[in-house]
């Protein structure tokens, strides 16, 4: 094979003679002229979502609702319980992801919800109530696969300092980067965050008209925050609600009522069987015969005689 015959000078100074230059941004611009588009994906957010082993078959649907709504989402197969929580920071930085909801199932009957930032925290821990997905309500709204919601919240996250740090992290997560490579070109859907009775309540609408017009296509759920934490899944608590009754509690207290209730039912029978008369020489007794039974004015003795007695006028 024969060598490669360098280029001269000449070669190089005319080629990039013939590109085209590079144009500078000016230090002014006026209003009519259009901003230069940036196409390049900037905001590079990636978020884990996962769970771990026990959760119900309801619990696995609203996960993969979740996936479905975020384009910018990766999967991750069950986290055993007896695993620490400090190992999904790892996971996270395997799977290159800042990020992370994690799904966590108790007694099969109850289900918690992490969000973290992975990088320098917070986490916050939730108890998910009121779980309907997709597949179980059947709305007839719909929206594009992959496409960039909007973020509704209510006036409450401004106010509150809890609820500014959550809407920090309700963005971060589930708001879709711009130009994500999964991502599609539009605004169809709208997610809604409103607080009511010290729960986070979740929605999701479709944009059917430009005037405002929406139609639910779910999931849907509710958020009861139970403590923030400073680090990633771990570290000094910042904050911890006071308004939380742990599902175990809750459970307790209404077998407490109903343990109440059969007391009550019980107390009340023994005390009617001990007033009502028993033995045979009292099975044929009305328990009306002795309303007309008068007392004769000869015949009264004692407390009976005042009943008789005329008041001096």
């Amino acid at each position: 094979m024969g060598k490669k015959r360098k280029r001269s000078n000449s070669e190089t100074e005319a080629k990039q003679a013939n590109e085209p230059e590079s144009k500078e941004m000016s230090d002014y611009r006026f209003s009519d002229d259009l901003p230069p588009r940036k196409l390049k994906w900037i905001n590079k957010q990636r978020v884990l979502v996962f769970a771990s082993r026990g959760i119900s078959h309801r619990d696995r649907h609203l996960m993969l609702n979740l996936r479905k709504m975020m384009p910018h989402s990766k999967a991750e197969s069950k986290m055993d319980k007896k695993d620490s929580l400090l190992a999904i920071n790892e996971l996270c930085e395997m799977k290159n992801c800042n990020k992370c909801i994690y799904f966590e199932n108790r007694k099969r009957m109850d289900l918690y919800l992490w969000m973290s930032n992975i990088e320098r925290g917070p986490s916050v821990k939730f108890l998910v109530e009121n779980i309907h997905t997709m597949e179980e309500m059947r709305l007839s709204g719909n929206c594009l696969k992959g496409s960039r919601p909007l973020l509704s919240f209510d006036p409450t996250f401004e106010k509150v300092p809890f609820y500014a740090l959550l809407k920090e992290l309700f963005v971060q997560i589930f708001g879709t980067p711009n130009y994500h490579p999964k991502s599609q070109p539009f605004v169809d859907h709208i997610l809604t965050f409103t607080v009511l009775d010290h729960r986070i309540w979740f929605r999701n609408y479709q944009i059917v008209e430009e005037d405002g017009s929406l139609i639910e296509i779910g999931p849907r759920f509710v958020l009861n925050p139970i403590k923030v934490f400073e680090g990633s899944f771990g570290g000094p608590v910042i904050y911890s609600n006071p308004h939380y009754v742990s599902p175990n509690k809750f459970r307790q207290m209404i077998k407490q009522e109903a343990k109440e209730k059969y007391k009550n039912r019980v107390l009340s029978k023994k005390g009617k069987e001990e007033r009502t008369p028993k033995g045979e020489a009292y099975k044929d007794i009305d328990t009306y015969d002795d309303v007309f039974e008068t007392i004769e004015p000869e015949k009264a003795k004692g407390v009976e005689k005042d009943v008789f007695q005329r008041k001096k006028e």
